[in-house]
């Protein structure tokens, strides 16, 4: 950057020198970010779920809360950074590009009558850094042919560098082969994407970790985590009732990492056996819930019928309270039936997938990722690390 680019910068600002700017980041500029308020809490008489602010929130993480306020223009002339949505989850991404001061690319999307999707970007991306913004979620065929479509009209384009933003990556979970002559369709949409011509993956929240191999581009993948976590630290559970809950071995790991966040609380694993797809059967528990809140934590919820069973048996071992918490919400039937049913003081969600209005409930709570996924596009576009995010 010019020097006199950098005096005249300073020099508006009598409380920044040049050497704070150099220190603070070392490629400049630094972004000035935004605490997304496009949402308005709801009061649960009203049938609709609370969306927290993220405006004045004090448990708003640390670790995105922006060091520095520059005007809204730095941002806005950086024209190497192009952020476009699709039709899976545009309400998030608006609050992604709020979140970074920017406003979200211009771009036409149809259907054709006999359902074929239509792309057409309506600027230049010549050179550019391209964000698109598209979760595969239900109907997942549609959207991630809609995704599909957006790369390979950007690499036609010329932009410089694509990468794909999966708030939520559907067929996730089919990364193996349980029984004999079946898809690994996981590996399949992974090469989908990389052949239509993306360089890189953003994921939230991968079904696994093994996932993140089967593509031969980079992928960077971040945790719904930590939102979560500063959720659950602004309510008033005493650190010594909580015990967190995996609602089934798989999910172990996930949920001993939440337990280590939770002043390194107790675990507890719901053990049962699956006799078909979507479909659940609860043998046991191990570990002890009597007396305590107990937090069951899983990467998705699709029909509940796993974490519902898991609730009944909590409640049936003596537990006080059971929180549902889930980065995916893909609520398909009967999912709401069972979540509202009485079984959870609260249910715990992001925004990676979009809720549609008549799966609102008193106990739904749904917490915003788009200043997480914000501030990891920041440090893509900007070569910084990620994965410090986390730490």
């Amino acid at each position: 950057m010019a020097s006199s680019s950098l005096l005249w910068l300073c020099s508006s600002n009598p409380l920044i020198s040049p050497a704070t700017l150099l220190k603070a980041h070392p490629r400049f500029p630094i972004r000035h970010r935004f605490r997304c308020s496009l949402v308005e809490p709801l009061k649960f008489e009203n049938g609709k779920p609370h969306f927290p602010l993220l405006t004045s929130d004090p448990a708003f993480p640390t670790f995105l809360s922006p060091n520095s306020h520059f005007q809204n223009d730095i941002n806005k002339h950086d024209t190497r950074l192009r952020i476009f949505s699709g039709t899976a989850n545009p309400a998030l991404a608006q609050e992604i590009a709020c979140y970074m001061g920017l406003e979200l690319g211009k771009i036409k999307i149809k259907r054709f009558a006999d359902g074929e999707i239509y792309v057409q970007l309506q600027e230049s991306v010549r050179g550019c850094d391209v964000f698109l913004v598209q979760p595969t979620c239900p109907p997942a065929n549609e959207n991630l042919m809609e995704l599909l479509i957006m790369i390979d009209a950007c690499r036609r384009a010329s932009a410089k560098n694509i990468t794909a933003v999966i708030p939520y990556f559907g067929y996730a979970r089919a990364d193996r082969k349980t029984q004999g002559r079946e898809s690994i369709a996981a590996k399949l949409v992974a090469n989908l994407i990389t052949e239509a011509g993306a360089n890189r993956v953003l994921a939230c929240d991968l079904h696994s970790g093994q996932s993140m191999g089967y593509f031969d581009i980079p992928v960077d993948h971040v945790y719904g985590q930590p939102v979560i976590l500063d959720y659950l630290a602004s309510k008033t559970i005493c650190s010594d009732d909580l015990v967190v809950v995996s609602p089934d071995v798989g999910g172990v790991a996930r949920a001993r990492a939440f337990a280590k966040k939770l002043s390194d609380a107790p675990l507890a694993i719901v053990d049962k056996r699956r006799h078909g797809h979507n479909v659940a059967e609860v043998m046991n528990l191990i570990g002890d819930v009597k007396g305590k809140v107990a937090v069951m934590v899983d990467d998705m919820i699709d029909t509940a019928g796993t974490i519902a069973k898991g609730a009944a048996l909590l409640h049936q071992e003596g537990a006080r309270e059971v929180y549902a918490c889930s980065t995916h919400a893909v609520f398909s039937p009967p999912a709401i039936e069972r979540l509202s049913s009485g079984l959870f003081q609260e249910v715990i969600i992001t925004n990676t997938i979009p809720v549609s209005e008549q799966n609102y409930f008193p106990q739904l709570t749904v917490l915003s990722v788009a200043n997480l996924l914000g501030e990891t596009i920041w440090r893509v576009h900007d070569d910084c690390s990620v994965s410090s995010t986390f730490q």
